[in-house]
């Protein structure tokens, strides 16, 4: 372990104190994230950021910049994590970002109850007050213990920029911006023990991560502390803890966030003119009404995963009811069920998802179905050739090839463009009778819309019936499966973890697809609490403790 500078830009008197403050790190936070495992270094989220600071230091201190945007990988930010390090203007922006929570830490509405002492008889220069100001909040930042002599160099260096800026309480802003700064807390190390499994703290962060999308609280930490994470029983107290608090939600959110790829609804725009209903109030209110659904049926409820692709029982907001023509008395949400026969049933009729993948005036059977294939059935359809051309399929007002389908048709003629297309396109068009914004219609342009098609070599008729064939088609299963795996681990998988994620796979139907007990087995599992160099042996991953967690 080296001592790392970290550099505090900007004109301030706490910029100026802080760029000579000494944090303990393994090197920049650029650095932190090269020539390291996949999945040992995960950069934190920016909601996992932000869920950080108000654990530590609670809700009323604000957050307040940009932050480079997450990085998505095969699908996932999760595995993009991992993936990523800090560019030189993402890192300003976090040391501004730092610089704005250290300073309302120590301002005079919270320095009470968040310092809660200052030099006096028997600390003449505070050593005592910032020591234990660090020994209290480094570990939580950290998300580990911090030896005696790590925290006396924190102290040391609190009281130097305090005597340069001529306020103690400035000192200490200093020093916890600079602990902000640091590659040990903007990232996640994970690290083996003497076992070759993740130590402690590593396994409580990877369980806490998952299961909260926070860092590990005070109980956790202890838990990490004093070896109790070390044993299969130990280790299921612990999630079963995590897993039966309301957090659990946030973490279940987070997972489908990732998974669905909500959060590009946070960016999503369409054509004014075409779409004046739709605007960015109304895309956020989509990706909650998903979320809301998902939790309602999968946590609330402890439902059946494939349910989601056959439930009429969907969230409800007053300003969405436009988009479902449902009228909305309630000002909040509220869940509303789609009567028998309706075109609104599963998650593929989901206004959200069908205008995520759709162009800014227009459907796009093609982007629907690749989004589709990608992320619920863990199948990568490649990229257009770079000369294709889509002249085709855009022009909207061709007299002839009056409906998209038509137009796509037409384009297949290409033999190059046809291969991607037959595999992304059926599962597209079968969502056609949905416009751009998700819209429910039958006709375009006039003509009526053909949503038939074949999927896993069955034949369907409309977005309905394709639900069915997506609730009991094992593919649709298994990829959730894979997915969680991923997500939890921060990488893909390489042909050592196949044998655990089989058995993943394997015991979901066993379990009853309940999406709850799924995230328990990861949690549980020896692959999740392995270090990420080394592979989980043959015994490791089919073994059942004593204590009837099963491991995989």
């Amino acid at each position: 372990m080296k001592l790392g500078v970290i550099l505090l830009a900007g004109a301030s008197a706490l910029a100026a104190a802080s760029m000579a403050f000494a944090v303990t790190g393994e090197g920049s936070a650029a650095d932190a994230a090269v020539g390291a495992p996949d999945g040992s270094v995960r950069r934190l989220t920016e909601s996992q950021y932000r869920r950080a600071i108000a654990d530590v230091f609670g809700p009323d201190v604000r957050v307040v910049g940009r932050f480079e945007p997450d990085n998505r990988v095969d699908g996932l930010i999760a595995v993009g994590s991992s993936m990523v390090s800090v560019t030189a203007s993402g890192f300003d922006q976090y040391e501004q970002i730092a610089r704005g929570i250290a300073e309302q830490v120590v301002d005079k509405d919270h320095r009470a109850e968040l310092v809660g002492c200052e030099p006096g008889a028997g600390d003449t220069d505070g050593r005592g007050c910032v020591s234990r100001f660090f020994a209290r909040f480094g570990p939580r930042l950290y998300r580990r213990a911090m030896a005696p002599a790590e925290i006396a160099r924190f102290t040391t260096a609190t009281l130097e920029a305090g005597r340069t800026l001529g306020d103690f309480h400035a000192g200490i802003a200093a020093g916890l911006a600079a602990m902000l700064s640091s590659p040990e807390f903007l990232f996640r190390f994970e690290r083996p023990g003497a076992d070759g499994k993740l130590d402690g703290y590593s396994r409580a962060s990877r369980i806490s991560f998952l299961l909260w999308n926070a860092p590990p609280d005070a109980r956790l930490m202890e838990a990490a502390a004093v070896g109790t994470l070390d044993t299969p029983a130990g280790l299921a107290t612990q999630v079963d803890r995590l897993m039966a608090s309301p957090r659990f939600e946030d973490g279940m959110r987070a997972f489908f966030n990732d998974f669905l790829l909500l959060d590009d609804l946070d960016s999503l725009s369409k054509d004014s003119v075409l779409f004046p209903q739709f605007n960015a109030n109304v895309a956020g209110l989509l990706k909650e009404q998903t979320l809301r659904t998902v939790v309602d049926l999968l946590v609330t409820n402890k439902g059946d995963y494939r349910d989601l692709f056959t439930t009429r029982r969907i969230a409800m907001h007053r300003a969405l009811g436009p988009i479902y023509t449902v009228p909305v008395a309630a000002r909040d949400w509220t869940m509303h069920e789609f009567p028998e026969g309706d075109p609104r049933t599963g998650l593929l009729t989901h206004a959200g998802l069908l205008a995520l993948h759709s162009h800014p005036g227009r459907t796009s059977p093609t982007l629907r179905g690749k989004a589709i294939q990608e992320a619920l059935l863990c199948v990568k359809i490649p990229a257009p050739p770079a000369n294709v051309s889509f002249a085709v399929v855009q022009d909207v007002n061709n007299a002839t090839l009056k409906t998209t389908r038509a137009r796509l048709k037409a384009h297949l003629d290409d033999e190059e463009c046809a291969t991607c297309h037959r595999i992304s396109d059926p599962i597209g068009l079968a969502l056609e009778q949905f416009d751009g914004v998700g819209q429910h219609r039958v006709t375009e342009r006039g003509e009526p819309i053909d949503a038939s098609g074949t999927f896993a070599g069955a034949d369907f008729t409309d977005a309905v019936a394709l639900g069915k064939l997506f609730h009991d088609n094992a593919d649709v299963s298994s990829c959730a499966v894979r997915t969680a795996w991923r997500y939890a681990t921060g990488r893909d998988p390489q042909p050592g973890d196949e044998p655990g994620i089989a058995r993943l796979q394997s015991d979901f139907p066993k379990l009853g697809y309940r999406m709850t007990d799924l995230m328990r087995a990861i949690a549980l599992s020896v692959t999740l609490n392995l270090a990420p160099s080394a592979p989980a042996s043959k015994q490791e991953q089919v073994a059942v403790t004593r204590t009837g967690v099963p491991v995989s």
